[in-house]
């Protein structure tokens, strides 16, 4: 795939798989309206929220210019992405978007949004698990077996992992 139709596809899928769960979800459950809370507290919800986007944002530029191809399984990238933020941790753009979701949770005040982002986590844990993992090893063989057993799903690593020479 061409660097350019790799850029427009994940800009697509970008804009309707994770902008759904974490833009449009969010404001349909509570139309982005705030309610009193401690102001520290959430202020604090700024931090995942920009963290989360920030990292959302570099996984899709890395599966562009690494991949050559997209996050969207109809049309997969021909290179196993394992730099950048992927050497910590398998999943960073499912870790952003919980992320995105709990900063909104706690800007807005909302518990709802906290047990939308755990069912949410819950779905895209089981999509990962039953879909992408067996997906990926078909795809890339050993090569995703090695990196699968050297950097954690969900939880990141302190230190990047270094790819095998």
């Amino acid at each position: 795939m061409r660097r350019s139709a790799a850029a427009v596809g994940s800009s697509l899928f970008l804009a309707l798989a994770p902008g759904t769960v974490a833009v449009l979800v969010p404001w349909w459950l509570t139309g982005w309206r705030a309610v009193d809370w401690w102001p520290p507290l959430r202020g604090l919800g700024i931090v995942p929220l920009v963290a989360g986007a920030v990292v959302l944002l570099s996984a899709f530029v890395r599966f562009v210019v690494e991949g050559l191809g997209t996050p969207a399984p109809v049309a997969p990238t021909e290179h196993l992405v394992v730099g950048g933020l992927y050497r910590h941790v398998r999943n960073p753009m499912y870790v952003a978007i919980v992320a995105v979701i709990a900063g909104q949770a706690l800007l807005l005040a909302r518990p709802v949004l906290f047990v939308y982002g755990a069912l949410a986590g819950l779905g895209m844990w089981a999509f990962a698990r039953g879909y992408e993992e067996p997906a990926l090893s078909r795809q890339f063989g050993e090569d995703y077996e090695r990196y699968r057993d050297a950097v954690p799903g969900w939880w990141p690593r302190l230190r990047p992992w270094r790819e095998p020479e």
